[in-house]
């Protein structure tokens, strides 16, 4: 016989496995850790049935990692941010959610249902999934991005807009559907039920105000007393009581806990303790995200799926062709083109978590039936189960699509000019060579097949012109018959090799310059043919080495001579590496002989630091160590 805590136990194995066995599986196919906790949640319940009853109830606790996510969402933004977003947080936002929740209101209407119902299902529909489209640019590093800017607006302002919905619902109860109580509900605490209308406005304003008052000026003294304590798990604490306790608020008012949650990061954007409240939160967010996601998956109800799969597979498919649709002419509106429109587009193409909140509101106060709103919880989580793939398709369809069309629409630039030099690649490595070149009064031809590198140049008035440099009639054109120097710095290992065999074998007497990205690379490049190497981290790691013995107490003169004799220990023994490499490449040794001439080399290494040590720095200026500050 098991105990309740027993059961606890078994159950938060089997969410934590399913997640540990599906993520990284998801991530090693390219298909993201969204996708990989839902498909998670549908294994261990629908498929396997290794959980049932109490997924809602975890879902409801889950959702507490949406909060978090927008707390820390407005820590990374500022009053001034949101100020110079406005006409995207209220013109794109507040568009997409009108002619949204219109759109799904009239086709709810025209299937039959009630006015009010239809309205609720409008309200469902316009809001999509802050929790996936969020995590998902997070991962994919596309928030930055034109696309990735304006869905978060969107997203931030239909979470604003769950507010006046949460007020509007009740007033469309309809006669004749039956309530389903406050059970399943998530909390039954209020501080504005049976309140005059006026009363309820004040108390949500005063709610408001205090989250404002007391985050900006109580929360700083709070954080130094706690600090003064020493005790990291303390301040842990008093972080998650701070989300907590303003989502407990915004609840027993009525209104969105995430939106207090992101009102409240906002307040603490320039706090002196923000990154360490960040640093503090984000393993429970990122731990409760992935929750609420196995959740999703698994609160799928089979019994109805199977039942009415067709109806529910094709109200998914008008949800997400019909938010597109809008989405599509919104972006064009407003000016966001191309891949950033289809990535606007194709992320905010699916209904949101807070739909499960609206439609348990909606059951709860008589303006959605019970049978309805369960074939509807499956169109919402069916949709957001397609959003990863829809991400999928923007990465491996419509991305390469439009960065191929904008290299092949570009015709290379007729070179109108030859130079000594020629510089094949002129990203964050080939513009530092580019421009040492010009400060010598030294001419230089620059090539890239990256549009947006040769126009970075050209603002900086450096001569460089569009073309794949790897293609012969171009580097005819550009010269390299009479050429003395080729740099080669282009952003591919197999690539760069092949244009550096290529040219020694047909220009032998020009000189070769590669940059290798790794000591692997370089060998192959020396085995095309390259005359020098140089690795692209090379000499900033040195760089880096030397200031990190500064930092310990080392003299400053002495840490320049150790990284000389780190550099003068490498060159000697780089043509005895270079062979030991090349006989491993061809069968005849193998690691061993690479092993020992590495530990040769620091071996020698070892020698010329001790001998470095014993000569004196008497003779240079007087300096005094850095001191740590902290």
């Amino acid at each position: 016989m098991t105990t309740p805590m027993t059961d606890y136990f078994v159950q938060a194995f089997i969410y934590l496995v399913a997640a540990v066995i599906a993520v990284p599986l998801a991530k090693r196919f390219g298909l993201g850790s969204v996708l990989g906790y839902l498909v998670a949640g549908v294994v261990i319940g629908p498929v396997t049935g290794l959980v049932g009853q109490e997924t809602a109830t975890v879902q409801h606790f889950a959702e507490f990692g949406v909060v978090m996510m927008l707390f820390l969402v407005g820590m990374e933004l500022d009053p001034k941010t949101l100020w110079a977003m406005r006409v995207r947080l209220l013109g794109l936002g507040g568009l997409q959610v009108t002619l949204t929740a219109a759109a799904a209101t009239c086709f709810a209407w025209s299937l039959g249902l009630p006015w009010q119902t239809a309205v609720a299902v409008g309200f469902l529909f316009s809001l999509s999934s802050t929790a996936i489209v969020l995590q998902t640019l997070n991962e994919k590093g596309l928030v930055k991005t034109e696309g990735g800017r304006s869905a978060f607006s969107v997203l931030l302002f239909q979470d604003i807009a769950v507010i006046p919905m949460l007020a509007i619902i009740p007033l469309l109860a309809v006669p004749g559907i039956s309530g389903t109580g406050t059970e399943h509900g998530h909390s039954s605490l209020s501080l504005v039920e049976n309140l005059p209308g006026w009363a309820h406005g004040l108390v949500v304003v005063g709610a408001i105000v205090l989250v404002i008052v007391c985050g900006y000026y109580l929360s700083r003294p709070l954080f130094r007393y706690v600090v003064q304590s020493g005790m990291r798990e303390v301040f842990t604490a008093t972080s998650l009581m701070l989300v907590i306790g303003i989502a407990a608020l915004m609840s027993l008012v009525n209104l969105s806990p995430a939106l207090g949650a992101f009102l409240a990061g906002v307040v603490l954007a320039n706090s002196e303790f923000r990154h360490e409240l960040e640093a503090n939160i984000e393993p429970f967010k990122g731990l409760l995200l992935g929750l609420f996601f196995i959740t999703v998956g698994a609160g799928i109800n089979f019994g109805v799926l199977a039942d009415a799969w067709d109806t529910v597979l094709l109200l998914a498919l008008a949800v997400i062709v019909g938010k597109a649709l809008i989405l599509v002419g919104l972006a064009f509106a407003f000016g966001i083109r191309d891949s950033e429109g289809w990535l606007f587009t194709l992320g905010l193409a699916q209904a949101g978590e807070f739909g499960f909140v609206l439609l348990t509101y909606s059951t709860q106060n008589r303006v959605i039936p019970a049978d309805t709103a369960q074939v509807l919880s499956l169109v919402v989580a069916l949709s957001m189960f397609l959003t990863p793939l829809l991400f999928i398709v923007y990465d491996r369809m419509v991305l390469p699509r439009y960065q191929k069309a904008s290299n092949e629409e570009a015709e290379p630039d007729e070179i109108e000019e030859q130079a000594p030099v020629i510089v094949a690649g002129v990203g964050r490595f080939g513009q530092i060579v580019c421009r040492l070149l010009r400060a010598n009064n030294i001419p230089s031809v620059a090539l890239d097949h990256a549009l947006d590198q040769i126009e970075n140049l050209r603002r900086i008035q450096l001569k460089s012109y569009f073309g794949d440099a790897t293609r012969v009639e171009l580097l005819e054109t550009a010269g390299i018959a009479e050429a003395r120097l080729l740099v080669v710095a282009i952003d591919d290992r197999d690539r760069a090799v092949s244009l550096v065999r290529h040219v020694k074998q047909l220009y032998p007497e020009v000189w070769i310059l590669a940059r290798a990205f790794d000591r692997g690379h370089g060998y192959e490049l020396r085995e095309a043919g390259a005359d020098d190497v140089v690795s692209e981290t090379y000499y900033s790691a040195l760089e880096l080495g030397g200031e990190a013995l500064t930092a310990m107490g080392v003299h400053p003169q002495r840490a320049r001579r150790m990284t000389d004799s780190f550099i003068a220990s490498e060159k000697a023994h780089e043509d005895q590496l270079f062979d030991a490499w090349r006989n491993i490449e061809e069968g005849i040794h193998f690691s061993p002989r690479y092993g020992e001439l590495f530990m040769k080399l620091e071996e020698s290494l070892g020698h010329a630091m001790q001998e470095d040590a014993q000569r004196t720095v008497d003779e240079a200026p007087a300096w005094t160590p850095p001191r740590n500050n902290g």
